[in-house]
């Protein structure tokens, strides 16, 4: 039997293409001014390593070194408190974290990644939401 390799990206999706085609807005995923940061209890402050600005959070994503464009995510306050992290981490514009799925995620990633689509986002910190834009690269 002759071993059959096909070109399709997406074999090893969950999701089709159909699925994550054209405009689609995930709402209140990324960092923001109001990101929830712990308080101590006896002082009523944030410590000082959960204060942070939005374009500190932009400049961090940006400045990881990676072919794959970053966004700036919520941290937990979990995780402030745990490891006293700042209150974003980064991630690529994909994360599941972000597009609320892992399917969602790996669909993106492998159009972000395949010649035969073009895949382009749109980070607004002021609201927190995330626009990602799939397109077949024939279409553009």
């Amino acid at each position: 039997m002759a071993d059959e390799t096909t070109d399709n990206p997406f074999d090893d999706c969950e999701l089709a293409p159909d699925a994550i085609l054209g405009t689609h807005t995930f709402e209140d995923a990324l960092f923001t001014d109001k990101t929830e940061t712990p308080v101590n209890v006896l002082t009523g402050a944030t410590p000082v390593h959960s204060q942070a600005t939005v374009e500190e959070a932009k400049e961090f994503a940006a400045s990881i070194d990676t072919d794959t464009p970053q966004i700036a995510l919520p941290a937990s306050v979990e995780t402030q408190i745990e490891i006293l992290s700042k209150p974003y981490t980064a991630a690529a514009f994909f994360h599941y974290k972000a597009t609320g799925s892992l399917e969602r995620h790996r669909a993106y990633h492998v159009a972000y990644d395949s010649d035969a689509y073009v895949a382009d986002f749109e980070a607004d910190y002021e609201s927190g939401d995330l626009t990602i834009t799939v397109k077949r690269a024939a279409d553009s």
